[in-house]
């Protein structure tokens, strides 16, 4: 009679037998950024998740899977910068497809995919006082409990974060939520998506030129705002003294400002 152990080894070594070996593929890095610098991720297909470093460098972790292609074809590039540094999913360049992707920090490099399926998921460790700036295309992207700014990107998927420091993000096809401890940036900081909603909290310091619009949602504040234009659907005001610029856009979602 087979043991519930011999089942168990029976069901594993079934998966490990129909399983490519391709299937997962992981790759680490760890290094040192200074306070004030960046560490910046750009993945394409794939969530990005960051917490905090219980150290004194930056960790990242990136794992790959596949269905159909190898993920050893898409490398994992890591580059220094004067800002800090950048690490990237390349994916392999198709033949007759132009200049090769590469990858360079901000909006520089070239991130195409042509039709792999190659997911790479990545996670990292940031210490306090460097900022995280993480962006993906098809997935989400997620930093919590950080003690440094952040600026986050993506295309379909949500954006979650908290943080000390400050924060900004956008997507087109997902809901963003932040949590920030600090208020204290220049100019205008934005926040913006197409389908799904804003919600924010600030310390109850904030001091901001508010410009919220959306076309299907709310906007609902709990600060007191001296009011230049109000409706439903598009807010204009004062919050404290001012002197910066806090941008919110949405087509399809409510868009809720909270105190701390």
């Amino acid at each position: 009679m087979k043991t519930r152990g011999h089942l168990a080894f029976a069901a594993v070594a079934a998966l490990l037998i129909s399983t490519p070996a391709w299937a997962q593929q992981d790759f680490r890095w760890h290094g040192a950024v200074q306070q004030g610098r960046s560490i910046e991720i750009k993945g394409v297909n794939g969530d990005v998740r960051a917490e905090p470093s219980g150290s004194n460098e930056v960790e990242v972790e990136a794992i790959k899977t596949a269905h159909r292609d190898n993920p050893a074809d898409v490398r994992i590039e890591v580059v220094p910068h004067a800002g800090g540094v950048t690490i990237c999913a390349v994916y392999p360049s198709r033949e007759n497809n132009g200049k090769p992707n590469e990858c360079a920090p901000g909006s520089g490099g070239r991130m195409n995919v042509q039709n792999n399926d190659v997911t790479v998921r990545f996670v990292v460790r940031v210490p306090a006082g460097v900022t995280f700036v993480g962006r993906t295309v098809n997935g989400e992207v997620e930093a919590n409990r950080l003690n440094g700014d952040v600026d986050l990107h993506t295309v379909n998927g949500s954006v979650t974060f908290s943080t000390t420091g400050g924060g900004r993000a956008e997507t087109v096809n997902g809901s963003i939520r932040g949590d920030m401890g600090r208020a204290d940036w220049s100019d205008t900081n934005s926040f913006n998506t197409v389908n799904g909603s804003i919600i924010l909290r600030f310390p109850d310091s904030l001091s901001t030129e508010v410009r919220a619009s959306t076309v299907n949602g709310d906007i609902t504040s709990d600060f007191t705002m001296n009011t230049s234009r109000v409706s439903r659907r598009r807010l204009e005001g004062t919050i404290g003294g001012g002197g910066r610029t806090l941008s919110l856009e949405s087509v399809n979602g409510s868009i809720s400002l909270k105190r701390e």
